[in-house]
C-alpha cells in the first residue's frame, strides 16, 4: 500500500461500518479521543459468561477511526473477555491491510475505546480489574482526554 492510501477493506469499513450504533444499557462503555486530530471514539459491550456477546461504536472522525472502530468490533465480538483484552492495534492493521502512516494512531484509539470499555465492565461488576487491564487504563486516561 502506497503511503497515503486506504486498502480496499479500510473504505469497505469505511461506507459500510459494521455494528454502528449505541447499546442501551451496555454492560461496558470505552470512550476516548485525541485532541490533534479530533477524532473521539464511544464503545459499547453486552457480557454474557465472560463473553462479548454484542458491541457497537459511535465514532465521530477521519476514515482511519471509523475503519478501525468497525474492524475492532468483528475482531472482538462473540469472543471471551480476556480473549479481547489480547487485541492489539498490530492486528487492527492486519485486518484492515494496513492504514497510511498519519493514520495508524487511529487504530490505538479504538482498541483503547476497547479496552476502556472493558475496564468500565469490570468497575461496574465490581470484580478485580487485571493488572494488565489496570496498566492500560492508566497510560489511556494520561493519552486520551475527551
Amino acid at each position: 500500500m502506497e503511503n497515503n492510501t486506504y486498502s480496499q477493506k479500510v473504505i469497505e469499513h469505511f461506507q459500510n461500518p459494521h455494528n454502528y450504533g449505541r447499546i442501551d444499557n451496555a454492560d461496558g462503555i470505552g470512550e476516548v479521543g485525541n485532541l490533534i486530530c479530533g477524532d473521539v471514539m464511544k464503545l459499547y459491550i453486552k457480557v454474557k459468561d465472560k463473553m462479548i456477546k454484542d458491541i457497537k461504536f459511535e465514532t465521530f472522525g477521519c476514515v482511519g477511526a471509523i475503519s478501525t472502530s468497525s474492524v475492532v468490533t468483528d475482531l472482538v465480538k462473540n469472543k471471551t473477555i480476556s480473549s479481547a483484552l489480547k487485541l492489539t492495534n498490530g492486528h487492527v492493521l492486519k485486518e484492515l491491510g494496513g492504514l497510511p502512516p498519519i493514520k495508524i494512531h487511529c487504530s490505538l484509539l479504538a482498541v483503547d475505546a476497547l479496552n476502556e470499555a472493558i475496564y468500565d465492565y469490570y468497575k461496574k461488576i465490581d470484580k478485580p480489574i487485571p493488572k494488565s487491564l489496570e496498566k492500560k487504563h492508566k497510560l489511556i486516561q494520561k493519552q486520551h482526554k475527551t
